[in-house]
């Protein structure tokens, strides 16, 4: 292909400085009508269209200024970004994956994998100005960090005046000394400001970069406060093991200044969307004539038209993985598990864990699961304690939408848990729903570190493939080695 003939792919505040080939777009079909069996809203589907191309994540708007270069758009026009504050609630439209066809989910995970791919190739130049931090404000240690992060930046130094966003529980903490900060210095009044939770899910817009203090725990907190659109996210290591904080805290003000003024690279992490789905019948029969509801019809049976048996009833969006298990109850649990609309298997454990690439290093990784490569797109899939001897661990396609219930004749009840959040209580007849999110994790790698920075990590966190090393084989001794040597073992024996 001519060079005059690829693409550039720009958006608000995005420069890039190689071009890049999106061969293909996520295109949802109309008319495919395959939905799969799980009491869908029918109504949120309509807007899934609309909000695709209204998205505030960075990620959906390189895919549509892929669609738009492909439908002849220019494709040198760079808008610079706004200056002002975004709309207050400007994201309102929420798309469950779980409303998806099985051709959409496929093509949208498809789009993602393939930009995942090529963002690992290029360096974006992302218009910073507003900056979030997140660290572990119960750690002291850490709030001192946290105070010279944002002098630095609130520095009049820098050439670009940043905005900073620390929670709202350093206000008035001592050891922050907010006041100490701004005092002598006027120009910083109205740029140290604070964040909620309610922040985070209302109104992510508002931040173009996501600093994290602490450990991986600390990661795993910053994609549980951004359910949908989520920043790119750079990690300082200063916790324990650091599989996803990627960069050393000592050498803050250089990492900041590079990711600033010469680019970023991002990988793209595959989330879950997690969606509790509650039995309307609860099992129990509409007249004496009829029997006890069944989980495997409801799921994977006919369905009548003008009869749906379950509701939604909370979603949840995580990066770790989502366990469901016998929680407080002292016997093991029975659980269904669906994938699309086929019945698995029955489980009788302690639970089963459905983890995602990341998360293989976690709970699955104590459960005897396998090591994944974060980059790697399907869904892992481990029993928690299985009590029989042939449930090993399996390994999905992230298009593969799971469902884990509780039949209506189990013994207890069932718990759930969304990245060890969140706990939630199964009764018969519920069930989780469990596919790929539309909104990736962006991760922030080191430059010129890619797939040797995983192995490194379990390496060194994990001893991988760690042992001593076998010794050399020892040259062995022969006859003629003997003659050479002047000793002749053999003729002695035979004279005596």
């Amino acid at each position: 292909m001519a060079d005059a003939q690829v693409p550039r792919i720009h958006l608000p505040g995005v420069e890039t400085e190689d071009r890049v080939v999106l061969d293909d777009d996520v295109i949802f079909d109309e008319d495919n009508t395959h939905r799969r069996k799980s009491s869908l809203v029918t109504s949120e589907a309509a807007a899934l269209a609309r909000s695709y191309h209204n998205t505030a994540c960075f990620i959906h708007k390189l895919l549509e200024g892929q669609r738009r270069s492909r439908n002849g758009a220019d494709l040198v026009e760079h808008v610079q970004p706004s200056t002002e504050e975004p709309d207050q609630g400007a994201n309102r439209t929420d798309v469950h994956s779980r409303l998806l066809t099985k051709r959409q989910l496929s093509d949208m995970a498809w789009g993602v994998r393939e930009l995942s791919k090529h963002l690992g190739g290029i360096r974006m130049k992302l218009q910073v100005r507003r900056i979030f931090i997140l660290t572990k404000v119960y750690d002291d240690s850490l709030i001192e960090n946290t105070r010279e992060v944002v002098r630095w930046l609130l520095s009049e130094d820098r050439e670009t005046h940043y905005t900073v966003f620390v929670e709202e529980t350093l206000r008035h903490d001592k050891q922050f000394d907010a006041e100490a900060l701004l005092s002598g210095h006027p120009s910083r009044a109205d740029r140290l400001r604070y964040w909620t939770n309610d922040m985070c899910r209302t109104d992510p817009q508002k931040f173009d970069f996501v600093l994290t203090l602490g450990g991986d725990g600390t990661v795993l907190y910053a994609s549980w406060l951004f359910q949908r659109v989520v920043p790119p996210v750079l990690s300082f290591a200063l916790g324990s093991l650091g599989f996803l904080t990627k960069f050393d805290y000592s050498r803050f003000p250089e990492t900041l200044n590079s990711a600033f003024l010469d680019g970023i690279t991002v990988s793209l992490r595959l989330r879950f969307e997690g969606t509790i789905m509650r039995s309307r019948g609860r099992g129990v029969a509409r007249d004496q004539h009829q029997q006890k509801g069944d989980l495997i019809e409801e799921l994977v049976g006919e369905e009548s038209e003008d009869h749906r048996t379950h509701v939604p009833d909370g979603s949840y969006v995580i990066l770790n993985d989502i366990v469901v298990d016998r929680g407080p109850s002292p016997t093991m649990s029975t659980l269904e598990l669906f994938g699309d609309d086929e019945h698995f298997t029955s489980i009788q454990a302690d639970g089963i864990c459905v983890a995602t690439p990341t998360g293989s290093t976690a709970y699955n990784l104590a459960a005897g699961g396998s090591l994944c490569h974060p980059e790697n797109p399907v869904i892992l899939v481990t029993a928690i304690c299985a009590h029989t001897l042939s449930f090993r661990p399996i390994i999905l396609p992230d298009t593969v939408v799971l469902r884990v219930g509780v039949p209506y004749d189990a013994r207890t009840h069932s718990w759930a848990s969304f990245d060890g959040r969140e706990r939630v209580e199964l009764k018969p007849g519920d069930y989780v729903t469990i596919s790929a999110s539309r909104y990736p994790f962006a991760n922030i790698l080191p430059q010129g570190r890619r797939s040797e920075d995983w192995v490194s990590s379990i390496r060194r966190t994990l001893q991988w493939n760690s042992r001593q090393r076998q010794k050399a084989f020892k040259k062995w001794a022969t006859a003629k080695d003997d003659d050479d040597d002047g000793h002749d073992g053999d003729a002695g024996d035979r004279k005596t």
